[in-house]
């Protein structure tokens, strides 16, 4: 397939059929960042940033420890811009290439497109090791100094304080450059495996083939064969591509443990600690503070539904079923689109000001095509430019949520854009703040204008599967990466050793109203955190306890709470999460904190029970 200058990817809107109930879904248009992968400017930058990195190690490379010593053109300061203008034109390619590749990674041309921009920037940066390491040889006194008498280099304390965190498992710069070079080749070409592999599944229902989107979306469904159709069907794929599955996973796991061994770190997740600014005993009193809640939060919730749906138990297909209240009219666009523009505004016109730009502009790209990656995200891009956002929009209510939280993480990196590029970046304990108090605010809009009862049951009963399923569930995979990475280091797994472990968290985690029937061992495999990210998971049960406290801090104050909301969000990856949560009175290393976000998620529930009476 050959590429025109522009590929129908940057179309700014593509029209859906009409009887899909869901109007124009929008696609976004990329030509902010590029106007094609042929254009002249694509091609220009992308010989600039060899150019400018092979300068840069030249004129730096040796020097940083005298440079440490001035100030001015010569001093350390000068050389942190210039690597961060480097990291910003070389974010500005690769996000280009991800997008594309995003869009349709079906297509052989965007998978060599996107595979050959990673080997040519891994190549270019290859040329910037030195500086991160270099820097970090800087003894303190001298860093100290530095950041006295050099205002170019004290305007990056924050990124040189926290890079200096790294210094005790930094690797001979020898060691860190055979790293650097073979993660094009290894641990990042198993990522993009996972990812064409997912992306070519389909799914067999009533002699149709569908993608994983819809197929996961059936589980939805009000009629109850249906979502057992579709569960079977989800489990029976799964299955037969259990094994390039399970070598993933091996070989990953594996990778991580040769890094973690090299660097020195004790603990399987202490990696991820790290570079979420969050300290272990934090994480761990999180994760012991959801397991001891379960039987009062999942266990308690899926009975009620399993009598509410008149079973005996849940089907692990019924889980996340449509209660008989829930309005079953698919959602069109618009209706999404305003509900949560509307939210927000409630909560501040900025806010809906900055999520209105995704609309506008065609920052967005929401419909569900072969090809296209499954799931969601928003993508900060670089600072230069602005975020975009990706979800598969299919009409559902949790899809209004789901873009409610995709535009709230891209507020945040609006907001923090002005910190640049070594700044803007936000831990993923932070991270997971703004999306998820986004799907708060859309939530509790939608409540307040509900009046019939049936219909307040069916909201509430779905906020709580959503919060259960980000902090109960999330937990739940961290528990199974740990355990999965913890027997790695023993051998390679098998499939049903794999699954033996992934039901044994499950079981512990739903409870035993849900009966995880046969087939559901496999679906560990389709998660997508457990490839790119290990241990990510963690952050979405710290962003909504965290959420939820900021809420009842919200409710008992607001006055002067945007304003200290805001000031949170604009200071990017610049403060600990300590330092964030202080103007709130809040402090995630009490024990006490996690008890307080997770007495949301209960009084829910028992707001659910009394209308039960």
């Amino acid at each position: 397939m050959t590429y025109p200058d522009v590929s129908p990817v940057h179309s700014a809107v593509a029209a859906r059929s009409p009887s899909s109930g869901l109007g124009e879904l929008p696609d976004w248009n990329l030509t902010d960042l590029y106007p094609g992968r042929e254009s002249p400017e694509f091609k220009s930058d992308m010989a600039a940033a060899r150019e400018r990195a092979a300068k840069f190690e030249t004129v730096w490379k040796g020097r940083l420890q005298e440079a440490a010593g001035k100030t001015g053109e010569e001093g350390l300061g000068a050389a942190i811009e210039a690597y961060e203008q480097l990291e910003e034109l070389m974010g500005r390619i690769i996000s280009y290439a991800g997008l594309t590749y995003f869009s349709d990674t079906s297509d052989p041309a965007n998978a060599k497109f996107y595979g050959d921009v990673q080997s040519a920037i891994t190549d270019i940066s290859a040329h910037l090791l030195f500086f991160a390491l270099e820097l970090n040889r800087i003894d303190d006194a001298a860093v100290d100094a530095c950041l006295k008498q050099d205002p170019r280099a004290s305007h990056y304390e924050p990124w040189i304080r926290d890079l200096r965190l790294d210094k005790p498992y930094q690797l001979e710069d020898r060691v860190e450059q055979l790293f650097h070079e073979k993660s094009v080749t290894g641990r990042t070409a198993w990522n993009r495996l996972f990812d064409e592999t997912m992306s070519d599944l389909t799914f067999e229902i009533d002699d149709k083939r569908l993608s994983l989107e819809v197929t996961l979306s059936l589980l939805q469904d009000a009629d109850g064969e249906q979502r057992k159709k579709a569960g079977k069907a989800l489990a029976a794929t799964f299955k037969d591509n259990l094994r390039i599955f399970t070598l993933i996973t091996n070989t990953l796991a594996k990778d991580k443990e040769i890094s973690d061994r090299w660097r020195g770190f004790e603990d399987i997740a202490d990696s991820r600690h790290l570079a979420n600014r969050v300290e272990r005993p934090v994480v761990d009193a999180l994760a012991q503070a959801v397991r001891e809640a379960c039987p009062r939060l999942s266990h308690r919730y899926y009975a009620m539904k399993a009598r509410w749906l008149g079973l005996d138990k849940l089907q692990f297909w019924d889980r996340n079923a449509p209660l008989p209240e829930t309005p079953r009219e698919t959602i069109p666009w618009d209706d999404a689109k305003n509900t949560v523009l509307s939210a927000y505004h409630g909560f501040a016109p900025e806010m809906a000001d900055i999520s209105r730009r995704f609309f506008d502009r065609s920052w967005i790209d929401a419909a569900n095509r072969p090809g296209k990656m499954s799931g969601a995200f928003a993508h900060p891009t670089v600072p230069s430019v602005h975020p975009y956002v990706m979800v598969n929009y299919l009409g559902k209510p949790r899809d209004v949520m789901t873009l409610a939280h995709e535009l709230g993480h891209g507020v945040h990196q609006v907001l923090a854009g002005a910190q640049g590029a070594l700044m803007a970046s936000t831990p993923l304990t932070l991270a997971e703040t703004a999306s998820v108090f986004g799907e708060m605010l859309t939530f509790r809009a939608l409540l307040e204008r509900t009046t019939d009862r049936r219909e307040r049951k069916a909201m509430l009963a779905q906020k709580v599967e959503d919060m259960i399923n980000t902090v109960v569930r999330q937990i739940a995979f961290y528990e199974f990466e740990r355990r999965v990475h913890t027997a790695r280091r023993e051998g390679e797994l098998t499939s049903e050793q794999l699954g033996a472990l992934w039901l044994d968290v499950q079981t512990e985690s739903l409870g035993p109203a849900v009966e995880l029937s046969e087939g559901y061992e496999t679906f560990w495999a389709y998660i997508p955190h457990f490839i790119h990210s290990p241990f990510y998971v963690y952050a979405y049960a710290f962003g909504d306890c965290l959420v939820n406290s900021l809420y009842a801090v919200y409710e008992k104050a607001p006055e002067g709470f945007q304003d200290r909301y805001f000031d949170m969000l604009k200071a990017g990856g610049t403060k600990h999460h300590s330092e964030l949560l202080k103007p709130f009175g809040l402090d995630a290393s009490d024990p006490g904190f996690w008890n307080q976000g997770l007495g949301m998620i209960e009084g829910l529930i028992d707001e659910l029970e009394a209308m039960e009476a």
